[in-house]
């Protein structure tokens, strides 16, 4: 399926064959393109080196070439529509999937849609400022390419919400552009989306931890029976991809910057010489890995066990599970706090779902880890980071209220208190790492924190000019 470039937004949803729709959505692009100008990147810019879909199929699917910001062709794409599809779990498991919203289902479907939604301009506005000191053009690309991706997230989630949700989906999708955040007044419904990201450090863990959250979260909703849903989700998971690449890839190469100048040095104490020290590079790792699983909810829901039931939200990679995929007499192990411990409960797999998609993610975060330690390892140096316990600074859920260490142990307020700055960034990291945070906008220099990439974009060098200023 091509993508119509010919329209005012590009679409391959015949949106010409819907005047009214048409109509709306249109109303709504100036307010999306002024949320854009003043929420958006805050670096000027001419040009940069972005991909641009241009259809939805396996092969050759995007596009390559310069192009100024403010003229990036935004659209609504959905993956091509199989008529055959049946849903693959729940109480109505095999039945044809929906192409409206039935109506008991509509206000859970159009809550589900909306959280997603508000996550995609939220990441754009935590990065606003981070291209005044981005360490190459090759990673301000990097920067303005997810930027503008996740717009297009924002608009893929509009869609649907103008498209089968009437005037409140309408009512909806303005407020997406209504919350900031941050802000105090109307932050973003999710707590990691009111986190800021104040440097290049902050942002490669994002793009690796939150962003694979939401992998994991889209991959749940493509898995709906509502087809509309699915088919938008699956085609965002493409893009999804490139966006924990800049995350796994970038971390690397500050792991890999950190291991030079240790054995150049022959000093873990590599702050003094301009680099990220592994102590801090840890203590990022524990916090945005905790906050991001607290975007998965508590352990326990009534209503992703709805969810499920209903056919609204399946499991990751549902139609993979050797179940009956109804779920109603299984059980999950899942963890929480008892009698100052943590233990294993095994509670009932309907309600635990949360703790199911949790588990999958870890799993998959997990890779991360076993790369940059092979990156240590080869420099001769201990492979010394980890993933910390799945209840460490957890602020949602069964571990909420609890304080528990990296290893497990549940601590007293005072042994927390006491040992915090060992595994969290401190003030004086966060300002150690800002102060490393100088724009190299020069094509093939690079900031001396960080090593460059091993291969640039589709085949350019790294000393491309990504971006022109």
């Amino acid at each position: 399926m091509t993508i119509d470039y010919s329209e005012r937004i590009p679409n391959n949803v015949d949106l010409a064959e819907d005047r009214r729709l048409r109509r709306a959505l249109e109303s709504w692009q100036p307010r999306f393109l002024q949320w854009w100008s003043e929420m958006g990147p805050a670096l000027p810019t001419q040009d940069v080196y972005l991909r641009t879909a241009i259809a939805v199929g396996r092969e050759g699917w995007a596009h390559f070439d310069h192009v100024a910001l403010p003229d990036y062709r935004w659209g609504i794409f959905l993956a091509e529509r199989d008529p055959g599809r049946r849903i693959a779990f729940g109480q109505n498991k095999g039945r044809p999937v929906w192409q409206q919203v039935p109506g008991e289902y509509r206000s859970e479907l159009q809550r589900l849609i909306v959280v997603q939604g508000d996550t995609e301009p939220a990441s754009v506005e935590q990065q606003r400022r981070l291209g005044l000191t981005a360490p190459s053009l090759y990673d301000l690309r990097n920067l303005f390419q997810v930027n503008v991706e996740e717009g297009r997230h924002l608009w893929a989630m509009v869609y649907l919400l103008h498209a089968y949700f009437g005037r409140a989906g309408r009512d909806e999708a303005e407020a997406l552009l209504l919350r900031n955040s941050g802000s105090e007044d109307a932050p973003r419904i999710l707590g990691a989306f009111n986190e800021e990201t104040p440097d290049w450090l902050s942002f490669f863990m994002f793009t690796y931890f939150t962003d694979r959250d939401g992998k994991y979260q889209l991959g749940t909703l493509k898995e709906s029976a509502f087809d509309p849903l699915s088919r938008t989700c699956e085609f965002m998971l493409r893009e999804e991809a490139h966006h924990m690449f800049v995350g796994t890839t970038g971390v690397d190469r500050v792991v890999e910057r950190t291991a030079q100048l240790m054995r150049e040095h022959d000093t873990d104490d590599i702050a003094r010489y301009g680099g990220i020290p592994l102590d801090v590079v840890q203590k990022y790792i524990n916090f945005h890995y905790s906050v991001s699983l607290d975007l998965f909810g508590g352990e326990t829901s009534t209503n992703v066990a709805n969810y499920y039931t209903a056919g609204l939200k399946g499991r990751w990679q549902e139609e993979r599970r050797q179940d009956d995929h109804l779920l109603t007499e299984a059980v999950a192990v899942v963890p929480r706090v008892e009698g100052g411990r943590v233990v294993d409960v095994r509670l009932p797999a309907l309600t635990a779902l949360n703790a199911d998609l949790r588990g999958e993610y870890a799993a998959d975060c997990a890779t991360g880890l076993n790369r940059w330690n092979r990156i240590l390892a080869g420099h001769g140096l201990d492979p010394s980071l980890y993933l910390p316990h799945v209840g460490f600074n957890r602020k949602v859920g069964a571990f909420a209220g609890h304080h528990v260490s990296p290893d497990g142990r549940v601590l007293a307020e005072a042994e927390w208190a006491a040992a915090r700055d060992r595994w969290l960034p401190t003030p004086a990291d966060k300002a150690h790492v800002r102060a490393l945070m100088r724009p190299v906008h020069e094509p093939g220099k690079i900031a001396a924190w960080v090593a460059p990439p091993r291969n640039g974009i589709n085949g350019r060098p790294f000393d491309y000019e990504y971006v022109h200023l």
